[in-house]
């Protein structure tokens, strides 16, 4: 039988982002990738072309409700889920701080609400300042010190029937950490609670199904999977139309519209759509849906070939510690150096052309967690890494 994943062709890949051609090795993906040629090409046809506002009579509004509709179509082949539930906003956080508005006219006194420590910030701080205006209790899904995994039965004691969102990550920003969704989600729906899980790290890694995952919202981010600076959240439409978030007066009550504060950046909705586009061409299958779910698993098996490589050249090293051990995860490494601060690693490895991030990159409850106020060097594998880049960086580190 042949294998259902088609190769990845890194090469191929790297020829189309123009700019790799500066020569840098990019292991800065967690915090955002680079763009192939499709994307900013959609990008600069869309602002050298006549737009316009929305809903207007007229062509160039025509061509902007077209753009709108385009990357609300895409993310949902990309995320499987219902275009018409399909929030479109300048990013993730400012998705959440928008849907924490409405969340929280549903919540009061005496009603709870579940986080995690594994979590990125935009995933805990909207939730946590909204419970704080609705009078009602937060409680704290903790992390394993030692491997960063996030035990699923822990959830056993931290749910009642006044728990109203669990929030939680797909996969940890910072360590790569994959915990079990489905689980989570299973018992959270099983006493009455929506689930929003933060999908930004994990979507660009792996084949995502909102359905599968239990989420009821799922949160992402293009510029994490080769597109522009915008974030998406999925949900089913239905459980939109019942929350209300803030907004202007005059603005639309149409779902998923009313979650959309302000007029959209056009040209960065084509960006979006020519993304997912770019994902699917290295994927197969009669549909778009199919051919981005293929090209991404094509794209993160190749990663995994190159973070293993990197992982054992750090593993070989007595200065360098791992920062967690997870069971499942995405293509990313947290590390510290002896006698080195993360800052300073990074800043050594930038002056030889090698791009990490150093601190607690918003996973700032994790790091206070695992005891590193100075954070770790993060290192993210991208479609693009090779395997000269993984040695570039092992033989800057000497």
């Amino acid at each position: 039988m042949s294998d259902p994943t088609p190769a990845f062709d890194v090469e191929a890949a790297r020829a189309q982002f123009p700019a790799l051609s500066e020569g840098l090795a990019h292991f800065d993906g967690p915090g955002g990738t680079q763009v192939p040629e499709a994307v900013s090409e959609a990008m600069r046809t869309a602002l050298r072309s006549a737009v316009s506002n929305r809903h207007g009579p007229f062509a160039s509004s025509a061509r902007a409700d077209a753009y709108v509709d385009a990357a609300r179509e895409a993310v949902a082949d990309l995320v499987g889920g219902d275009p018409r539930g399909v929030v479109l906003g300048q990013s993730t956080t400012a998705n959440n701080y928008v849907l924490a508005s409405a969340l929280v006219k549903q919540w009061g006194p005496g009603d709870e609400v579940v986080v995690s420590r594994l979590d990125h910030d935009s995933n805990i701080r909207p939730w946590v300042q909204a419970a704080g205006r609705a009078g009602a209790t937060v409680r704290w899904a903790e992390v394993d010190p030692t491997t960063t995994e996030l035990d699923v039965d822990q959830y056993d004691a931290l749910l009642t029937d006044r728990t109203r969102l669990v929030a939680l990550t797909a996969a940890s920003n910072a360590t790569g950490t994959r915990p079990d969704v489905r689980a989570v989600a299973q018992k959270a729906h099983a006493v009455g609670s929506l689930v929003h899980v933060d999908g930004v790290h994990a979507t660009p890694h792996g084949a995502v199904d909102l359905r599968v995952s239990g989420a009821d919202f799922w949160a992402t981010s293009a510029y994490k999977w080769y597109g522009p600076h915008l974030g998406a959240t999925a949900a089913d439409p239905a459980l939109l139309e019942t929350l209300h978030p803030d907004k202007l007066l005059p603005s639309t009550e149409d779902v998923p519209d009313r979650f959309e504060l302000g007029t959209p950046a056009f040209a960065q909705l084509a960006g979006v759509a020519a993304a997912v586009d770019w994902l699917a061409t290295w994927g197969e299958g009669a549909t778009r849906r199919q051919r981005v779910t293929s090209g991404v698993a094509a794209i993160a098996a190749h990663e995994h070939e190159q973070w293993h490589r990197l992982k054992a050249g750090l593993e070989a090293r007595d200065d360098v510690t791992l920062v967690g051990s997870p069971a499942s995860s995405t293509p990313t490494l947290a590390f510290t150096v002896a006698g080195r601060t993360p800052q300073q690693v990074a800043a050594d490895l930038g002056a030889r052309g090698v791009c990490v991030w150093a601190g607690h990159y918003y996973a700032l409850e994790l790091m206070q967690a695992l005891g590193l106020p100075d954070g770790a060097v993060r290192a993210g594998i991208a479609c693009y890494t090779t395997p000269d880049d993984v040695d570039r960086l092992l033989e800057a580190l000497s």
